[in-house]
């Protein structure tokens, strides 16, 4: 078994003006150009400050979600793999990530058939879980599965429950053997032998939390969500949310890391 929440490295984007047009669900108001790139910058400023090198991207205004740079691509020790995004506004995103990559990773890996979102994907500390959703479809989840084992990874497919965007907007990992879950994804098949803990009534949103090294990152609203992570021993650091979830984002999504 492996920590898969160990890192030294992380790769960001800079949100683009054009950011506050992202891909949304349901609609809802723009975010606020200048408070999301303050959320952005406490983000970054969190990951260093708990000792990851970070390589910051520069903006793309042609694609409003690029700062979402896990939907794109999956970056492991062993290697990186190249993902073919469910939304067509975002294909053109996977070009402008390789370079960075190639940078640290000399292994890497491209998907060619189907569509996978790096969102729809939860690596435990034995396996990876890919996520069926809107962005994801089987022959994609199938494809990923293989070039995981390319890298030494087993993988499973699971259901996303419907009216969750994304598998990890409905879950993430606490610890090795803990996952925090909307109700939804309770009885999920594919988390046998894991605690799976629910998220406490109205704090769904902060079922996509991040654990970096020794500490949870979780949306700064969630009080009820801190003071569970808190009862169970683990040090957590609220950071603000509020304008990425206006267009359907969480912690996870936006950085890669290894």
């Amino acid at each position: 078994m492996t920590t898969p929440y160990r890192f030294t490295h992380a790769i960001v984007r800079t949100p683009a003006p054009s950011a506050i047009h992202g891909i949304r669900a349901d609609g809802g108001p723009d975010p606020d150009l200048p408070a999301l790139a303050a959320e952005h910058d406490a983000y970054v400023a969190t990951l260093r400050d708990l000792g990851l090198a970070v390589t910051i991207l520069p903006a793309l205004d042609a694609f409003p979600d690029a700062l979402f740079v896990e939907d794109v691509a999956l970056t492991f020790p062993e290697g990186a793999i190249l993902l073919r995004p469910g939304a067509a506004t975002r294909a053109g995103e996977v070009a402008f990530i390789g370079d960075a990559l190639a940078a640290h990773h000399p292994r890497r890996l491209s998907m060619t058939a189907g569509h996978v979102d790096g969102g729809d994907v939860l690596r435990l500390a034995d396996r990876v879980v890919i996520g069926l959703s809107a962005r994801t479809d089987r022959a994609g989840a199938e494809e990923l599965a293989t070039l995981l084992v390319d890298l030494g990874y087993s993988a499973e497919i699971a259901d996303t429950p419907p009216g969750v965007l994304h598998f990890k907007t409905g879950c993430s990992l606490i610890d090795a053997g803990t996952i925090l879950a909307v109700p939804a994804l309770a009885d999920c098949p594919q988390f046998a032998g894991l605690e799976v803990v629910m998220t406490p009534p109205g704090e769904e949103e902060a079922a996509n939390l991040l654990r970096v090294n020794d500490t949870i990152l979780v949306g700064d609203r969630w009080t009820a969500t801190h003071a569970l992570l808190a009862v169970r021993g683990h040090a957590i650091r609220p950071l603000p949310t509020t304008q990425i979830a206006r267009i359907d984002a969480g912690l996870s999504c936006m950085s890669l890391r290894w």
